[in-house]
This record gives structure tokens, C-alpha cells and sequence, in this order.
């Protein structure tokens, strides 16, 4: 049995330990937001945040985030769209669509860290996440306008947009 919360809600689970946790959000839970990539750990398309940090899902057993906050691709928005989502829209950034949650998940744990990157701590935070379409240059500029988009929203209501980060 693990106990976890998970986009905010907690859940308590029967499932064997060593399944990994991006099965168990898929098939378990149904929340097919999270993406099987490679499986290896190695491409970022599974990327959730465990405790606010990235992490890649396809490598991690559902054990692991034992009394864990684990928050997918599906708890950004609970309160509207998050600003990294926005974004996402605004810079046009998808193509195909494959990396974006695990891309986004792992942009609003970057700007959760250092709420006005620079360029080099972007190419950093976002060096997990392969972009087969190689959307990389607009994945910056929307992190950016993220960043902006935060910022308007804490100096407009002091509370910050995007609801639970």
C-alpha cells in the first residue's frame, strides 16, 4: 500500500511496489497526461515533479513517493490555466506534442526555483527534455514569457497565477 498525494488530492493505492510510477498515473489512475517516451529515463516525456522537483516517472517504482506531493501534467491547471501553459499557447510552441507535458512540468519547476532565468539556466533546467521536432528556441521564449506572465500576475494580485505550484 503507498500514500501519496497527487495533484493536491491524496490517494492510497494497492499496487505492487516496483511498478513505475508512470504506469501506475497511466493505467492505475488513468491520468494519461504523462507520456512513455523511451523508458530509459532519457528522453523527459515522462517528467512529473516529486516533491517540486523533476523526475523522470518511467524510472521511478510508485514506492518511491511513499507520503510524496507528486504533481502531473493534470494538477497544473485545477485552477485555471498555469501561466506555463499559457505560454506554451502564446509562443506556438507544439508541434507534434509528444514532450510537452513533460517540457512544461519541467519549465514550472524551473521557474518555481529562479522565477527570472537567464538563457543558460533555461538550456540547463530543460537539458532532460528531448524535442524530437526541435522546438527548443520557442520552448525558451515561452519559458520567458512564463516568467513574465508570473511576475504580472504577483504584482497584479499578489497571490501569484496558476493556482497550487
Amino acid at each position: 500500500m503507498v500514500k501519496f498525494t497527487l495533484n493536491g488530492e491524496p490517494w492510497e493505492l494497492d499496487v505492487p511496489s516496483a511498478n513505475p510510477l508512470l504506469w501506475v498515473l497511466r493505467e492505475s489512475l488513468e491520468l494519461t497526461g504523462t507520456k512513455f517516451g523511451c523508458g530509459i529515463g532519457q528522453c523527459g516525456a515522462c517528467m512529473v515533479l516529486v516533491n517540486g522537483q523533476p523526475t523522470r516517472s518511467c524510472q521511478m517504482p510508485i514506492s518511491a513517493v511513499q507520503g510524496a506531493e507528486v504533481m502531473t501534467i493534470e494538477g497544473l491547471s485545477r485552477h485555471g490555466t498555469h501561466p506555463v501553459q499559457q505560454a506554451w499557447v502564446e509562443e506556438q510552441v507544439p508541434q507534434c506534442g509528444y514532450c510537452q507535458s513533460g517540457q512544461i512540468v519541467s519549465a514550472v519547476a524551473l521557474l518555481a526555483a529562479k522565477p527570472n532565468p537567464t538563457d543558460e539556466d533555461i538550456d540547463g533546467a530543460m537539458s532532460g527534455n528531448v524535442c524530437r521536432c526541435g522546438t527548443y528556441t520557442a520552448i525558451r521564449r515561452a519559458i520567458h514569457r512564463a516568467a513574465d506572465l508570473q511576475a504580472e500576475a504577483i504584482a497584479t494580485d499578489g497571490a501569484g497565477a496558476g493556482g497550487d505550484r
